[in-house]
């Protein structure tokens, strides 16, 4: 996960320059006088973002995500068409830092309303507290494109989307953590409000519906993960660093290497003492990518598997069939696994 085939900035610049040629000119204010089906064309970088939108903007907007299911995010490479798709849309929303090809072609598109979740809420960086040794986790591909991060503002340096708490680099992984989704959904509602005026109380309706949803969600949580008899869990993925920290719990990461990449002998000694010492039971690992990884950890430390999904995308392997049940899925996995009643 760490190594993504990235097109480089001047590939995005010719293919924007393509999909522009390409396309007539388009208001982004069409939508809102009715001229362009009387929907708002919505662009969503990846799952967490087409849930949110569709969610919110309901049947007066009409969701394409750049990322189709079964795609690893990190990894999407952008077509002209797709960038073309991006420069006619009345309204995008993406998460700045988790896929750099996606900020670029955003960047170059001139869309008019175009809204960042990373700056609805605020993001940390997850160094050893939280994360246990997934601060290593991503450094092999930041030569691939550069240093991401350095145009961010202070507040919300995106890095290379997988620091997970390495030096200049805030983990991106919010919507794992259901408080700070929900404020992200407050801030979408209020754009989609602003970008379309005429519906605007039906999004303030939805956003406040999902809000409650994702309230009764946190109090699930809350509930499920309070008396667990160890606090640590053992990842090959380091996306929950948000989570961990909302639930007092301990997340423990492979460090340096690729989901799908064998574990050195020495990380799998050391996971083993962390498991012993925290009395952990389960190796999680996710829907999209192999389960190599976490066999193997297994196998070597006597630890079960198990699956925690870091929801980037919702496949038919998915357990649950949206946002909502996926973590539910998660909350029961958790719980298996940390010996919570």
């Amino acid at each position: 996960m760490n190594v993504r085939r990235l097109i480089p900035t001047t590939a995005v610049a010719g293919a924007v320059a393509l999909g522009l040629t390409a396309l007539s000119a388009c208001s982004t204010s069409e939508a809102a006088d009715g001229s362009n089906g009387d929907k708002l064309k919505v662009t969503a970088s990846f799952y967490p973002m087409q849930f949110l939108a569709e969610k919110i903007g309901g049947e007066h907007v009409a969701v394409t995500s750049l990322t189709k299911p079964g795609v690893e995010p990190h990894d999407l490479e952008l077509t002209p068409r797709q960038i073309g798709s991006i420069s006619e849309s009345d309204y995008v929303l993406y998460l700045k830092g988790i896929q750099p090809a996606v900020d670029d072609a955003i960047k170059q598109s001139g869309v008019q309303n175009t809204v960042d979740a990373a700056t609805l809420t605020t993001l940390e960086n997850h160094g050893s507290e939280v994360s246990g040794h997934d601060h290593d986790h991503g450094h092999e591909g930041e030569e691939e494109h550069g240093h991401e991060g350095e145009e961010a503002h202070e507040e919300h340096s995106e890095g290379d989307g997988h620091n997970h708490g390495e030096e200049g680099g805030a983990d991106p992984h919010i919507w794992l953590d259901p408080v700070k989704y929900a404020e992200v959904a407050k801030g979408v509602g209020k754009s989609l409000e602003k970008a379309d005026p005429d519906h605007a109380a039906d999004y303030k309706k939805n956003t406040a519906a999902l809000v409650a949803e994702l309230g009764e969600l946190n109090t699930a949580y809350e509930t499920g993960l309070k008396n667990p008899a160890t606090k640590t869990f053992i990842t090959t993925h380091s996306a929950f660093g948000y989570l961990a920290e909302r639930y007092g719990l301990t997340q423990q990461g492979i460090a340096g290497i690729d989901p799908e990449a064998e574990p050195s002998p020495a990380r799998i000694q050391e996971i083993h003492t962390i498991a012993e010492k925290e009395k952990a039971t389960t190796v999680f690992f996710e829907t999209l990518a192999s389960d190599r990884t976490a066999k193997t950890l297994a196998k070597d430390t006597g630890l079960k598997t198990g699956v925690l999904d870091p929801l980037e995308g919702i496949t038919d392997k998915s357990q649950g069939a949206d946002y909502i049940e996926v973590m539910e899925s998660n909350l029961a996995a958790l719980q298996k696994a940390l010996g919570a009643k």
